[in-house]
């Protein structure tokens, strides 16, 4: 059920380089299956799949990385790559599980709205308190990946809730466009890859010296904590 005495119903968080500093194992595990083909592969092209659904990125590298296999396949390799890192160890964004029990506190619902698939979503949610995301909208459960709306309104869908009462977190150029055309208030946390302004975004360098009302507060003025 809509809340009316508050102005947000959810937030929806990304994954990779929001959540969890995944991006790096992402990227290594490109330049290691690259490479174990001959092929060449640049922090450039790396950083241009940040936020891409996996079949993209595993079109890209088979099409300029010289990786002779078939997309889902590329993307199997890799995911297992990065699985077997963050089974060893999660690094948490900065900020970030202050803020989903903050959330939980004041009883936001919460979704982890991302491009990798399902079994690294778990690995990851796995490591946080019971009930710290209420629903996971992962790449393998879309048919339109980032920046398409569908993951997000999904979300907003399996959470009961409107899209507009949604603040989206977010660390891509993808990731951003998909919210926004979900009609989610949108922050934007550059990790990897610059994320240009605009009036539908706030841009913020970090989380960790924010709490849950300030961000809402800097999404949505017209929420910001009495001074």
């Amino acid at each position: 059920m809509i809340r009316t005495d508050r102005p947000l119903d959810a937030v929806l968080w990304d994954l990779d380089g929001t959540l969890v500093d995944t991006e790096p194992s992402w990227i290594a595990a490109e330049y290691r299956l690259v490479a174990s083909f001959g092929g060449s592969w640049s922090d450039e092209q790396a950083r241009a799949q940040v936020g891409n659904p996996l079949l993209v990125t595993g079109e890209y590298l088979r099409e300029h990385g010289g990786v002779p296999l078939p997309a889902a396949r590329i993307v199997e390799l890799l995911l297992a790559d990065v699985l077997a890192d963050v089974r060893r160890e999660v690094h948490w964004r900065p900020g970030v599980r202050r803020l989903l029990a903050e959330c939980r506190q004041q009883g936001l619902a919460t979704a982890l709205v991302t491009m990798s698939y399902l079994e690294l979503a778990e690995a990851v949610t796995d490591r946080l308190p019971a009930g710290s995301f209420d629903v996971l909208v992962t790449g393998d459960q879309v048919s339109r990946g980032k920046p398409d709306p569908e993951a997000y309104l999904l979300a907003a869908d399996r959470l009961g809730v409107d899209p507009a009462r949604c603040l989206a977190i977010e660390d891509s150029v993808t990731g951003v466009a998909a919210a926004e055309a979900a009609g989610c208030l949108v922050v934007a946390v550059p990790n990897q890859v610059p994320i240009p302004p605009a009036d539908t975004r706030t841009i913020v360098p970090g989380l960790e010296s924010v709490s849950l009302a300030e961000l809402i507060g800097l999404a949505l003025p017209s929420a910001a904590p009495a001074r």
